[in-house]
């Protein structure tokens, strides 16, 4: 039966627990979480009711709740450590990455963090200390300090007794860094190159000393974007003085690089990237009403809009069925503008040097919209209802609409980043606002003056 599980995907893995949870062999999901993968267990963590998540957690072998934490996300873990006590907690964390440990003592209450610091012995201690010691979201907070390190003039044959003497290297290594006496970077080698050389060649001989090092204090963004340039498997973090201080590996980087999709995808909704998708009702009701707020304030404003031409739409109803065509058109421009420029954003393509024409580009494109989609707007109006006049009206709120969500979709995302709001959170809900008050006003303000 152990075997038929452990052949199973995740996905039937968990409809296999959940099964026998339902059922109470709690000793049967005991043995089967014994046999699964870290990974997969904070998988099924993640996609259990909170309810069951609780006993699942206490089936667990403690021994194995270190690497189980490090694979959640945050809004989960944070609901399984508020269960455990302090001293449990700091048992589980003495094994941990330094980068991980980092990322979870950040989330801990201020209360919580200072008892699992005290339950620490003095080694783990200093370890989370040096952790926390970095800005948070920069290279210093990610990086592992797992290094094997090479003197300059240390031959070949030296190395290769040392790390069969070793036994081991530490994980995605694809190159020993060189270092000075006072610690200083000054060059690294390829383990493929130490590999292929002759035994009584020096590191001197075989090192790099053009290869790039990345300072602790660059934002993890940046970090991602140098490995996808220049396609890292590791890459050494270095202080202010190049002395070494620790590596940063791919697999943190592509955890960024998740990490920041999942933001940007949930942001455009108003929520949490670490949002906890089985999380109790009211606590999901809390997150999402202020969000819901804000949108609220926003058609409040575009009712007020289309308030001020009550007079005209109770004498020309035929208003109030088109009314919606302009703002929609305009929305939906706006935000394939919106999505363009914040994506050239992330990816680092968009600047102050080349933000104008990209800006003037998007104006044009918009221009050009709007007169294709009000010639075909303004002839669909005019033989439906038999109005030239009202097409001609309709055609100018489109073209209107048309370039100002164009020209919004391009500013807003560079002005929200100056003023350091995520352009991905608020940049949605301004354009929305800006395209139907612009689209009501121009379509009911132009029909006042040219029907009425």
């Amino acid at each position: 039966m152990e075997q038929a599980f452990e052949s199973q995907s995740p996905y039937q893995q968990l409809q296999t627990i959940n099964n026998a949870l339902s059922s109470g062999m709690y000793v049967h999901v005991r043995k089967m979480l014994h046999h699964m993968p870290a990974p997969d267990v904070a998988f099924l963590l993640e996609s259990t009711p909170a309810k069951s998540r609780a006993v699942l957690w206490q089936l667990i072998d403690p021994e194995f709740h270190g690497d189980i934490l490090e694979e959640l996300s945050e809004d989960v873990r944070n609901g399984i450590i508020r269960q455990m006590m302090p001293e449990k907690l700091a048992d589980a964390l003495e094994d941990m990455d330094t980068d991980d440990l980092a990322e979870l003592l950040r989330g801990l209450p201020d209360a919580i963090f200072q008892e699992v610091l005290r339950s620490m012995d003095e080694q783990d201690r200093q370890r989370a200390e040096q952790a926390l010691s970095f800005g948070e979201d920069t290279a210093g907070s990610i990086m592992n300090t797992d290094t094997i390190t090479l003197r300059p003039e240390v031959t070949v044959d030296v190395i290769l007794r040392y790390l069969r003497l070793k036994g081991e290297i530490p994980e995605d290594t694809d190159a020993f860094y060189v270092v000075n006496r006072h610690d200083k970077l000054i060059g690294l080698v390829p383990v493929v190159r130490l590999l292929t050389a002759t035994a009584d060649m020096t590191v001197e001989e075989l090192m790099d000393e053009e290869a790039e090092a990345i300072p602790a204090d660059m934002p993890e963004g940046e970090v991602a974007k140098m490995f996808e340039r220049y396609n890292w498997v590791s890459a050494p973090v270095i202080d202010k003085e190049r002395h070494l201080l620790g590596r940063i590996t791919i697999d943190d980087v592509v955890d960024i690089i998740r990490e920041e999709a999942e933001h940007s995808m949930m942001s455009m909704a108003g929520l949490d990237d670490e949002e906890d998708t089985f999380a109790p009702v009211l606590k999901s009701t809390q997150k999402r009403s202020i969000w819901l707020g804000v949108n609220l304030l926003t058609a409040l404003l575009a009712a007020m809009v289309s308030d001020m031409f009550e007079e005209t739409l109770s004498q020309l109803a035929v208003l109030a069925i088109l009314n919606t065509i302009v703002p929609s058109m305009g929305g939906v421009a706006g935000s394939q503008t919106l999505t363009l420029v914040i994506r050239g954003m992330a990816l680092g393509h968009v600047s102050g040097g080349n933000s104008r024409w990209l800006i003037g580009k998007e104006l044009a494109v918009g221009a050009l919209n709007g007169v294709i989609w009000a010639v075909l707007i303004a002839g669909v109006v005019a033989l439906w209802k038999d109005d030239l006049m009202l097409g001609g009206v309709i055609a100018f709120a489109m073209m209107i609409n048309m370039v100002a969500a164009g020209l919004a979709g391009a500013t807003l995302p560079l002005l929200i980043k100056k003023m350091k709001i995520d352009p991905a959170l608020a940049g949605g809900v301004i354009l929305t606002t800006i395209t139907d008050v612009v689209g009501i006003f121009a379509f009911l303000g132009s029909a006042t003056l040219m029907l009425m």
